[in-house]
């Protein structure tokens, strides 16, 4: 395997990225197993990674410091390994690149791009229903922004920690998606640093892609507009953004849901617990979106014919197996 990113590295420009060698990645949280809808977006990510000669790199997203959990991380591990997925180096741990973000806070900070809300959920939602103008209903409309000092002073005296947003101003954004097309829109003042002291999945995300020289995100639709808010992030942070974005179909129950519990056996341990070899279900999986036997036989031979996106399309076709 070619060597990883190094785990301590650093937001780079494009100048800075190690040789601009093409990689992909896939950065499971550590919350739980990781059920059906997870494994298939795994198993597109490497294929399209390993099909065009690129790296694949794991990374653990543990920001969520009340959710994710030591023990999920080897299982996740494991799960990959079984369903036939490899990786390039060890897996970066967001948990470990807290100086990183703080840095990049700071250098938005020092641009007058970042301001303190003080908001509740409540107050959130209040303002999110109201009219928006450009930003996308149920954006945050940037309450907090236009703030006095005297009333910047009184809300901190209240004692309530802020999250800290950026000033977007209603950028608009603009990129190809390999499954959805041209995406346009405008950037919302998002969160980058929560009011519990976690750090913002955005943020993190935009740092880590770039310093790890990301050059293919392969995740979720569910995850389609986030993506307006880091290519905003790469820009105001000097970084280069990756060339090539799929966001995926998300998994579905027979009844057309997103897949959840209620569903039934959704994670791999308990297909195999129903009888079902861990191969049987990556076929399975790769079957539910339209994928022949070769992506299938990949997995075996770690060697995977060239991927097209354009096999899979870009409605939800995925069925619980």
């Amino acid at each position: 395997m070619s060597p990883a990113a190094s785990p301590d590295a650093g937001p780079t420009t494009g100048a800075g990225r190690a040789a601009d060698r093409p990689r992909g990645r896939y950065a499971p949280s550590p919350t739980g197993p990781l059920h059906l809808g997870n494994l298939r977006t795994a198993l597109l990510a490497w294929l399209s990674a390993r099909s065009s000669g690129s790296e694949f790199l794991l990374r653990i997203e543990d920001l969520d410091s009340g959710r994710s959990r030591e023990k999920w991380v080897e299982v996740q591990l494991e799960e990959l390994r079984l369903i036939g997925i490899n990786w390039d180096g060890e897996p970066v741990r967001q948990s470990e690149r807290y100086d990183l973000y703080a840095e990049a806070i700071e250098r938005l900070r020092s641009e007058g791009l970042v301001y303190e809300c003080f908001c509740t959920r409540a107050e959130i939602r209040e303002a999110a229903s109201a009219p928006h103008g450009e930003l996308p209903e149920g954006a945050y409309p940037g309450t907090c922004a236009t703030l006095s000092p005297s009333e910047l002073e009184e809300r901190r005296e209240t004692g309530r920690p802020p999250a800290l947003r950026v000033r977007a101003e209603a950028a608009p954004f603009e990129f190809e998606d390999s499954l959805h097309g041209r995406v346009t829109g405008r950037v919302d003042d998002f969160v980058i640093r929560r009011n519990d002291g976690d750090f913002g999945y955005n943020l993190a995300v935009a740092v880590d892609d770039a310093g790890q020289g990301i050059t293919e995100v392969v995740r979720g639709a569910d995850l389609l507009e986030t993506t307006g808010r880091q290519l905003w992030l790469y820009e105001q942070l000097g970084l280069t953004s990756p060339r090539t974005w799929a966001h995926v179909p998300l998994m579905l129950g027979e009844d057309g849901a997103r897949l959840a519990k209620r569903h039934g056996a959704v994670t791999l341990e308990e297909q195999l617990e129903a009888g079902l070899s861990a191969h049987e279900v990556a076929s399975a999986l790769l079957g539910s979106l339209g994928l022949d036997q070769s992506a299938v036989e990949a997995l075996q031979t770690g060697d995977p014919a060239p991927f097209n996106w354009a096999s899979i399309g870009a409605a939800d076709r995925g069925k619980m197996i």
